[in-house]
């Protein structure tokens, strides 16, 4: 084994790499799953005899950005974890770990953090969703509702954190005109007023104005439907820039990053049914148009 050189992530390292990372690059909050997943890979990069510059050729990235990924200061993405895996020796030890990486971010749950980075390099993403309006599509007045109806109670600070964060997120349907996103939504979610008519009348409003580009499709389940394909509760699904499908299915206080393409072709082929069983974008849209005029 080769001699490797001397790496230990001291307090000073830390304050130099912080100093030379660029800001949108640098995680603000290292979360403890980055840490320990840069901790990983820097155990089987020295394992492997690899010195940080050996590693950082193999995985066709800097000798520092490969420095920030073990101190946990810097989320890998998709490429880093293949290249990374693969210089390691392929144990798999890599892809589990970073199925639990989440980042520091206010505002979003820990177990959904991966998946709205994986969001943002989708191209293409699909949503089904029979408990609530999905936070792609949701006016600010609903997601506040939704928000005060957390137990525990949400501080104010919390409050202010989330709906920030969830009007965040919708910037991707905007600011990816040419990235197609679906979604598939029970009747019932449009009929429950939550938060009150006012409240249930903007979010009508909003969810008209956000499917009406033609990248964006909405479908509803209509109440009288004989046959459903995704009985077993709400799931979203995305698409790679490389073809790589993944998943993401939530509960209460946990959610799921699905990568078995078994279960995810599965998935695919639950949603793709679920489609043709929904009315169509046209139905959907006139059906939204029919709620707002009752209110």
């Amino acid at each position: 084994m080769d001699i490797v050189e001397t790496e230990a992530a001291t307090d000073a390292d830390t304050d130099a790499d912080a100093a030379t990372t660029p800001a949108g690059e640098r995680e603000p909050h290292p979360s403890d799953s980055l840490r320990t997943f840069g901790a990983v890979v820097q155990a089987l990069r020295e394992y492997k005899g690899l010195s940080r510059t050996a590693f950082a050729g193999l995985v066709q990235y800097s000798r520092h950005t490969v420095e920030s990924v073990e101190l946990g200061r810097r989320m890998p993405d998709e490429a880093f974890i293949e290249r990374a895996e693969e210089a390691t020796g392929n144990t798999g030890a890599l892809r589990k770990a970073a199925n639990h990486i989440s980042r520091g971010e206010a505002g979003l749950a820990a177990w959904f953090r991966r998946w709205a980075r994986l969001e943002r390099q989708a191209v293409s993403l699909c949503t089904y969703e029979c408990r609530l309006v999905p936070g792609l599509l949701q006016s600010e007045a609903y997601a506040r509702a939704v928000f005060d109806n957390s137990i525990p109670l949400l501080t104010d600070r919390q409050m202010e954190a989330q709906l920030t964060a969830r009007m965040e997120r919708q910037r991707l349907l905007w600011e990816r005109p040419t990235v197609p996103f679906s979604f598939i939504v029970e009747e019932s979610v449009f009929r429950r007023r939550l938060g009150g008519v006012e409240v249930h009348a903007s979010l009508l409003e909003r969810v008209l104005a956000l499917t009406a580009p033609r990248n964006v499709t909405l479908q509803l389940v209509p109440l009288e439907l004989e046959f459903h394909a995704c009985l077993d509760g709400p799931v979203q699904l995305l698409e790679t820039g490389n073809g790589r499908r993944l998943g993401y299915s939530e509960g209460q206080q946990n959610g799921r990053l699905i990568s078995d393409r078994r279960e995810v072709t599965l998935l695919w082929q639950r949603y793709d049914t679920l489609r043709s069983q929904a009315l169509n974008p046209k139905e959907s849209r006139d059906l939204l148009e029919r709620l707002r005029g009752e209110l």
